[in-house]
């Protein structure tokens, strides 16, 4: 049992594991304009791309860990760098605008369905008087047409 919970406490206590190449290249933007991480980038030796894979390697191999990475990456690009944005100063924006324009959409619908289930049904027209006269008519026609041989 001493064993179990000493373990579990160095495992604990242990530093995170270090991050994986993969993890660090997903976390950047390639500059060459194509819009993907420097991992999913495409393009055959890509002029930017390649550079900053073999950059990453580089500093992982001397121990650095990925906030490091992308502090560096970050100085030397800007913020644009980064595949996600982060949740500093106005950038805040782009993680909120999604969620309240989805809310705001689901509670318009809302609205609009309850509008039209619970409106009332228009009420029945009530019959014209010219409507009457006219009824009048037809049925003294018909009837003095019965009464021709």
């Amino acid at each position: 049992m001493r064993r179990t919970v000493l373990a579990l406490a160095l495992i604990l206590a242990a530093p995170a594991v270090a991050a994986t190449q993969q993890e660090v290249e997903e976390s950047l933007t390639c500059q060459c304009g194509c819009g993907l991480t420097v991992h999913a980038c495409n393009h055959l030796g890509c002029p930017s791309g390649e550079p900053m894979k073999k950059e990453i390697a580089e500093r992982l191999a001397r121990g650095e860990d990925k906030d490091a990475i992308l502090a560096a990456f970050r100085t030397r690009y800007g913020e644009k760098v980064l595949s996600s944005p982060t949740f500093r100063g106005f950038n805040w924006l782009a993680w909120v605008t999604p969620f309240a324009a989805i809310l705001a959409g689901a509670s318009g619908v809302t609205l609009v369905i309850r509008r039209w289930v619970r409106a009332p049904a228009p009420p029945p027209a009530a019959p014209s008087p010219v409507a009457g006269e006219l009824r009048q008519r037809l049925a003294r026609e018909l009837e003095d047409m019965d009464r021709e041989p």
